[in-house]
């Protein structure tokens, strides 16, 4: 069981018991902006728009939500370790900004382990492979992998070259043999639009941007990422009940500026913990199939340094380029 997976269990059973980790302010900014790199209305900005509410809320400050999108994530990460290491500036963050990006773009201009500090982690959900049922007629995942090798080089869509649905699509070529074509887009929005309409067989994403569709009924849901079934979709089994070796936990985390002061970096940590543990916050995002869960900033460099190696393995694999 990876690192990951076991925060998600503990994040699970403190879920379940409605456990929050205590809040002790050592110092306390006059107010808070934290820095999403992608545009407003995706997974991470309504993470961070209901994490920042119940945070202004307790410290009694202005917490707002800065949107600054661009590169996958590249711009925001910059202006976020640009900032001063005051309190006043965080960052939410996917997974691929801080694990993938650094393997795949030349001039990120940061690094991740050393120009920015990792706080907590924040959310953990599946990805989840869809197809349009008018256009692929698969209602398994075994089902699909024949389609796939009777129809060589199908489509697929992701929300942007490097994200975490791209390299699925990529892992899921190098365990099935299968061969594959990448079709980026500028975010989940228009992948899904293209998807509905056709113009794309299937689709990787996240669980929750895909899910209302799939309940929907316009798409069919025939794997997720996870090691286990997603609450959410209990019925829809994990991809590695059929390739062992498949596995992505999707995470999202709060970062801050390198060289925050320790005591400033608790209270703060200690805030960002007991909001994302507050109902406000997690009921939501349990609805949508994603799960709150924390980790000490430990913890959530370790599991950056190992994913960086696990994706980096198969990037050289696979030979993926960004240009």
């Amino acid at each position: 069981m990876t690192l990951l997976a076991t925060r998600l269990l503990v994040a699970l059973t403190a879920l379940a018991f409605g456990l929050a980790a205590p809040a002790a302010i050592a110092q306390t900014p006059t107010r808070i902006s934290i820095v999403v790199p992608y545009p407003a209305g995706g997974l991470s900005d309504s993470l961070a728009r209901a994490t920042a509410a119940v945070m202004s809320r307790n410290m009694n400050i202005p917490v707002i939500v800065d949107n600054r999108a661009g590169a996958n994530g590249v711009i925001g990460l910059q202006f976020v370790a640009s900032a001063k290491p005051d309190g006043m500036t965080l960052g939410l963050v996917p997974a691929s900004v801080m694990t993938t990006n650094p393997l795949l773009y030349k001039d990120m201009k940061v690094d991740p382990l050393k120009d920015v500090a990792p706080l907590t982690l924040a959310l953990t959900l599946p990805n989840v492979v869809v197809v349009n049922p008018a256009v692929v007629p698969a209602k398994t995942f075994p089902e699909l992998l024949s389609f796939l090798k009777q129809h060589p080089n199908t489509s697929f869509g992701s929300m942007g070259a490097g994200s975490s649905a791209h390299l699925n699509g990529e892992m899921l070529q190098a365990e099935a043999g299968v061969a594959m074509t990448h079709v980026p887009y500028k975010g989940s929005a228009p992948s899904m639009n293209d998807l509905l309409a056709g113009t794309i067989p299937m689709a990787f994403d996240n669980l929750p941007v895909a899910l209302p569709y799939i309940r929907a009924g316009k798409m069919r849901a025939l794997g997720v990422t996870s090691l286990k079934p997603s609450p959410a979709l209990p019925d829809v089994p994990p991809i590695a009940q059929y390739l062992p070796r498949f596995e992505d936990n999707i995470w999202f985390g709060y970062i801050a500026p390198n060289g925050l002061p320790a005591p400033l970096a608790s209270s703060l940590r200690a805030e960002l913990i007991k909001a994302l543990n507050d109902p406000e916050v997690s009921r939501p995002m349990l609805e949508r199939g994603a799960t709150v869960i924390t980790s000490s900033p430990e913890e959530m460099r370790q599991i950056i340094q190992d994913e960086q190696k696990k994706w980096g393995a198969l990037i050289k694999v696979r030979n993926i380029r960004i240009d």
